[in-house]
């Protein structure tokens, strides 16, 4: 499904988050599906709270997105990333409601140090709805044609840079 990014929100500011690409040992990259929007899949991401390091807030975020924060930080985007919101998540009555015209955001890679048994959808370290119903590993390359299409843009550049990293690991496994 396409939908339509106009200018009507372009005074409106970005809201500041990050994104999380979590690798396993295998050269995969964690992707969940969206409770929204069955049949999309993304790696995990979040807002960053206001004066919290981008760092801190991957961590917070992977724990109360999927359960688990047991990884490490391996590479951090040269530049942060930015995405504009659909029409329908524009108003006031989408998902941010009307606060924000889109997303920057800072993505890191990292390398997940713990055992698939830890991950959580379940919202157990949040107050919100779970934002995820399932969740698998990925060729990183294959996380564009995975995601909604107003993102696709920000995956590509992500898996783009951080393409290397997945196949040092996976070459030392």
């Amino acid at each position: 499904m396409q939908h339509e990014i106009t200018t009507m929100s372009s005074g409106l500011p970005y809201r500041h988050s990050v994104g999380i690409c979590l690798i396993n040992d295998e050269g995969l990259v964690f992707c969940a599906e969206r409770r929204d929007r069955h049949g999309a899949w993304q790696m995990p991401q979040g807002g960053i709270q206001k004066g919290e390091d981008p760092a801190v807030a991957v961590f917070r975020e992977m724990k109360e997105e999927i359960g688990t924060d047991r990884a490490e930080i391996i590479s951090r985007h040269a530049e942060p990333l930015c995405y504009e919101f659909p029409d329908y998540l524009q108003y006031r009555h989408g998902v941010f409601r009307g606060k924000y015209r889109g997303q920057e955001q800072i993505w890191f890679a990292l390398r997940f140090l713990g055992d698939d048994s830890e991950f959580r959808l379940t919202n157990e370290f949040e107050t919100e709805l779970p934002e995820f119903i399932n969740w698998k590993w990925m060729e990183l390359a294959q996380t564009p044609d995975a995601i909604v299409e107003f993102k696709r843009p920000v995956y590509e550049q992500v898996a783009l840079a951080f393409q290397p990293l997945v196949d040092s690991i996976r070459k030392t496994s």
